[in-house]
């Protein structure tokens, strides 16, 4: 009977998100503080209820129930335990269910957080969120229940797809779809002010903790998910620019712009209308990314193959939450007001350039992933985008807003002159160049774009430096916020990620042909074949080969790359062997057996510094986990006493 309860606790959720969705926006129109007050129980009822349907639905996979249809799709009895529980999410139902629990967990949060709030504020955020989780529940309920009894029942299942086998696939959903749904959070904020009719710093603040946390996740999910591709895939590459990689890339890209507008918004009232535009277009993003990767309109290894019903379902869902934000901001927008000015020359002038550049390259990738569909939908002959478009269109914005990065540190609030901006970039920007030539000397690698590269990740590190011995001089540096420390946190992390992106290009590789005792040489290390034998694992059967990895006579490495058979999927699953490094990866992979078996085609691979890549990633996820920890953001502050809006005064 526990499919049974997780359907009963999904109507239940679907009843309570309802109610969270319509009593207390009623509440907060007609002033009735007891209608009010049922937002927050409902949001901890919510989330109680979709947990239990989530640990249902974990239980039946790791009982292995496969009269449950979702179950024998994904799982068999011999699949490890760990992996029953993370195919629990690795299909389309499963993870428009996470995709619920996460909702409601955020709403119980902002529930449990929000106790500073002014009631019809906190009124009006759960509701938005009560009434996505309702259209979600209603969709899950409809046309994506993972609680669906097959008969007669299967003996055994099918098994989880060999790819998502993986500990990166059992964290990447979950991180991502905490990201994804963390920015639910913002886009509630900002229709709550917009039905409000008021924004102002005190929002901003309100709203940037669960921003910056949202993004911090978002950036651990991205993470992670390139650290699955790298390892599993075989292809040894970190970003291949496929549609689903980029349906999560744009929101992270928004969420980015987002964050630098509310800086703003908080510290001088600016960017207000732009501010809610960001925050509406971050979840707006995440929205169409879940319409991409569950609609089956995208072929991807990370796509969930759907019917069209599903689509359809999606789609309306995602028309009416972004349509109606939309038309929401476009009626009232224009009456909160232009907020402070500044000069040309200031730190909010840059981080309006800045945002302006992300949501550029935004839209970039936007168009990069929905033209090969829109092509394909009007007949026309079906046409791919892939990485040079991508590398060469983008370039030109982003490299312009590293460089505003390491400036906006630097340049003070409301105004400031050319000789001030000049004095402060240039020691910096010297240093920098002096660093990126010398760079480029030792490596003797001296390509424009990676020598620009260079200059600017030493640009970022020498304005940072640079702000903070200026905070020591005045005596503020053991009272910088929390804020401020993961602001630096996290641009430190944007340099470390711009010297991994440089530095990882220059990749040594080959396919040798080896057998037993031969060796092949690569940038200084060779690699000697010991020989393959067979291994047993839980659920499949692999050849695995033994390679010892030698530099100057000395052993640095033993790796161990497979060629695995599952017993449910008959198709061969390469299984990458990598001794990781600061300054490189040893990457092998087992390609295919030549001369009936007694030797192998061995893909043998130097990976310089592509570790830096995940070290700056995880760098600006810790900054903003930092930022998000400020205690200034836990302070509580009432506007009862603010004015009604003009339109809510005209209609009394």
């Amino acid at each position: 009977m526990i499919p049974e309860l997780g359907q009963v606790a999904l109507l239940l959720a679907l009843a309570v998100a309802l109610v969270q969705a319509s009593v207390p926006l009623a509440g907060a129109v007609r002033g009735r503080a007891d209608w009010m007050a049922l937002a927050r129980p409902a949001a901890g009822v919510g989330c109680l209820l979709a947990a239990t349907a989530m640990a249902c639905l974990v239980a039946s996979f790791v009982r292995l129930d496969p009269s449950v249809a979702y179950v024998a799709r994904h799982a068999d009895a011999m699949l490890p335990t760990g992996y029953r529980i993370a195919a629990a999410w690795a299909g389309h139902e499963g993870s428009m269910l996470l995709w619920l629990l996460m909702l409601n967990a955020w709403a119980w949060a902002v529930a449990r957080g929000s106790a500073g709030l002014p009631p019809p504020f906190v009124a009006r955020v759960l509701a938005v969120l009560g009434g996505m989780a309702a259209g979600l529940a209603l969709l899950i309920l409809g046309v994506s229940n993972p609680f669906g009894r097959l008969w007669p029942a299967p003996l055994d299942g099918q098994g989880l797809n060999p790819l998502l086998q993986h500990p990166g696939m059992a964290l990447h959903p979950l991180l991502l779809h905490t990201g994804y749904v963390g920015l639910a959070v913002t886009f509630a904020f900002a229709v709550a002010a917009l039905l409000e009719g008021r924004l102002d710093a005190t929002w901003a603040r309100w709203v940037r903790p669960w921003t910056t946390a949202a993004w911090g996740s978002l950036t651990l999910g991205i993470l992670a998910g390139s650290l699955w591709a790298y390892d599993v895939l075989g292809w040894g590459g970190w970003w291949f620019w496929d549609p689903v990689e980029n349906a999560s890339f744009m929101p992270w890209l928004a969420a980015t712009a987002l964050i630098h507008a509310l800086a703003v918004t908080e510290k001088r009232g600016a960017f207000k209308g732009w501010t809610l535009l960001l925050a509406l277009l971050a979840f707006s993003l995440s929205l169409l990314g879940t319409f991409l990767v569950r609609s089956g309109v995208l072929s991807s290894v990370h796509a969930f193959a759907t019917d069209p019903r599903r689509g359809l379902s999606l789609l309306v869902f995602v028309l009416l939450v972004v349509g109606g934000a939309l038309a929401l901001y476009a009626a009232r927008a224009p009456r909160l007001g232009l907020g402070a000015r500044f000069g040309p020359v200031s730190r909010e002038s840059l981080l309006l350039a800045q945002t302006v550049l992300l949501v550029v390259a935004m839209l970039t990738v936007l168009l990069g992933t929905l033209y090969p569909l829109v092509i394909e939908a009007l007949g026309a002959a079906p046409i791919s985008v892939g990485a040079p478009y991508f590398e060469t269109v983008l370039a030109p914005p982003l490299l312009a807003m590293l460089w505003l990065l390491g400036l906006g540190v630097r340049l003070p609030w409301k105004q400031a002159t050319w000789r001030d901006a000049w004095g402060r970039m240039r020691r910096p920007g010297a240093l920098a160049l002096g660093a990126a030539a010398g760079a480029a000397w030792v490596t003797g690698r001296s390509a424009p774009g990676i020598v620009l590269g260079w200059a600017l990740g030493c640009w970022i590190l020498a304005t940072l430096v640079a702000d903070l011995r200026e905070r020591g001089a005045k005596g503020r540096m053991l009272r910088l916020p929390r804020a401020a420390t993961g602001m630096h946190l996290a641009h430190l992390g944007v340099a470390v990620f711009a010297f991994g992106v440089c530095m990882s290009g220059d990749v040594l590789q080959r396919d040798a042909k080896l057998g037993m005792g031969d060796s092949a040489g690569l940038g200084g290390h060779v690699f000697t074949f010991r020989g393959v034998r067979d291994v047993h694992g839980p659920n499949y059967l692999a050849q695995q080969a033994l390679i010892d990895v030698h530099r100057d006579g000395q052993l640095v490495a033993q790796l161990t790359p497979e060629k695995r058979l599952y017993h449910h999927q008959r198709s061969p699953v390469t299984e990458v062997a990598i001794a990781r490094g600061v300054v490189r990866d040893l990457y092998v992979a087992l390609a295919e057996p030549v001369d009936g078996g007694a030797a192998w085609i061995v893909r043998l691979r130097l990976q310089p510094f592509v570790n830096w890549i995940w070290a700056g990633a995880l760098l600006m996820a810790l900054g903003g986990a930092l930022a998000a920890s400020d205690r200034r953001y836990r302070g509580r502050e009432h506007r009862h006493d603010v004015p009604a809006p003009a339109w809510q005064e005209a209609r009394a």
